[in-house]
């Protein structure tokens, strides 16, 4: 008696219209053998599905100028991208991470300008004209509550309309989050969610944005 075929694993998902490719997708396998990220870079991190689902509720102005920092693999950026139109830059330290976000995005049909960049090398200049800034699993360790706090500072004074953070709920998430609503305002929102995909984190939510771009 033959023996029966294996099903194949999908190794793609799709939610929030993008396509995630997972570790065992060929195209991540071959990626894995010649750039290894340094910085918890190595996938893709549940608090970005949040930020999508916060973004697809509250809405995005088409043609938003959007910095994602910490990148990662970029799906957040490339969730802004695809869905509302959005001028993306991916800022990450570790240049390691951008063939898995430019795979993404070709995978996506869109395109994501990557930067090279520490949360405190940025400037003021460099923010100059974005229009919201989201980050995910960006603040993990006690040492960058200062330089993303101070980023979000740079970002308030030249005019960002929004930042959004998403977290498990690390406590220098939450060293960051006090600060920034004691001097900006904002809120700390508990974030659920089980319909498309299941994920929760906790969204620092700095500033609004406009139905529109004038």
């Amino acid at each position: 008696m033959a023996k029966k075929k294996k099903k194949e694993k999908e190794t793609t998902r799709q939610a929030y219209g993008i396509t995630v490719l997972k570790a065992s997708d060929k195209r991540v396998r071959q990626l894995k053998k010649n750039f290894t990220p340094f910085i918890h870079g190595n996938k893709f991190w549940n608090s970005s599905w949040c930020v999508m689902d916060f973004l697809s509720q509250q809405g995005l102005p088409s043609a938003s100028r959007v910095l994602e920092i910490g990148c990662g693999w970029g799906l957040a950026g490339i969730y802004c991208a695809k869905n509302h139109g959005a001028e993306v830059r991916g800022m990450d330290a570790d240049s390691a991470v951008f063939p898995y976000l430019n795979l993404h995005a070709e995978v996506n049909e869109v395109e994501i300008e990557t930067w090279r960049c520490k949360f405190e090398k940025v400037k003021k200049k460099d923010l100059k004209g974005t229009n919201l800034i989201i980050g995910a699993d960006i603040c993990f360790w006690d040492e960058m509550v200062e330089p993303v706090y101070k980023l979000i500072k740079k970002a308030m004074k030249v005019g960002v309309g929004q930042v959004i953070i998403a977290d498990p709920g690390r406590p220098p998430f939450h060293a960051l989050s006090e600060k920034v609503i004691k001097k900006f305002g904002g809120e700390v929102k508990e974030w659920k969610i089980d319909e498309e995909v299941n994920a929760e984190a906790f969204l620092l939510i700095a500033g609004s944005l406009p139905d529109t771009l004038s």
